[in-house]
């Protein structure tokens, strides 16, 4: 079972870019989506159910914003849209689709690096997401969260660790609470699983700004955290980069099936 995430930064660059024609060749079974910034109406066919695939989405309500969805190969038996919290779920920030014992979450974690404001308010979701990972890992199926978590958990997560120690993203605060969901939690993090000590290939997003994608000056915020069952059943991860279509990079996970 091969399983991709991938941040677009909108659907619609994203397909400009030829996001549709690597999907059709990527072997993914299930394709999880963060930041479509798109709502149904701005839906071409082809975004809504790619050839061999079954469409799932959580759009927000604010246009050109946020938004999740599930591309599956398999029909869901049963979807979950939303958190149950108002203010999150506005923003089209966590979609789960099961299939059979299996369940697969999209997730895309506030940023906070615009302000305070929206520092305070990923904390909020943080602290609220917290006790629903808990109830994930006690409900004794097999889990999967990809997404865009917007949070570097160790040194070896970004280039430029010194000059974030205070930023959104690599806070004290962030750093623990990803710490507690990988530690006492029970999470499996894939990627560092299989790669405990790899930095310059782990990096799954690039700022704008400058020359970080030439330099490679990437910070590992996308991840596939696992329950425990299937943390034993991971046998490949990476990172593809050998085409763009968003600031972020798709990270593929194959399990056994």
């Amino acid at each position: 079972m091969r399983i991709i995430t991938l941040n677009l930064n909108g659907i619609r660059s994203a397909c400009n870019k030829g996001f549709l024609p690597w999907l059709a060749a990527s072997g993914g079974d299930i394709v999880c989506l963060q930041e479509l910034k798109a709502q149904a109406g701005d839906m071409q066919p082809e975004m809504l159910q790619p050839p061999g695939y079954h469409g799932y989405f959580h759009y927000a309500e604010k246009k050109g914003y946020s938004g999740v969805g599930i591309y599956s190969k398999q029909p869901a038996d049963k979807i979950i849209i939303g958190l149950g919290h108002a203010a999150i779920d506005a923003e089209g920030r966590y979609l789960e689709c099961q299939y059979g014992n299996l369940s697969v979450v999209s997730l895309y974690l506030p940023s906070g690096s615009s302000g305070e404001e929206r520092q305070q308010f990923k904390f909020q979701v943080m602290a609220l997401f917290l006790p629903h990972l808990e109830q994930l890992v006690a409900s004794g199926r097999e889990v999967v969260i990809c997404g865009d978590w917007n949070i570097a958990h160790q040194e070896i997560d970004l280039r430029n660790f010194k000059g974030n120690r205070k930023n959104s993203g690599f806070l004290p605060e962030e750093r623990a609470w990803m710490t507690d969901v990988l530690g006492r939690v029970g999470w499996v993090d894939t990627y560092r699983q299989l790669y405990p000590e790899t930095t310059d290939d782990c990096y799954t997003w690039w700022s704008n700004r400058g020359q970080a994608w030439a330099n490679n000056v990437g910070w590992r915020i996308d991840y596939q955290l696992v329950t425990p069952g299937l943390g034993k059943k991971v046998t490949a991860a990476s990172v593809y980069k050998a085409e763009r279509f968003s600031d972020h990079a798709p990270l593929t996970v194959d399990y056994q099936d």
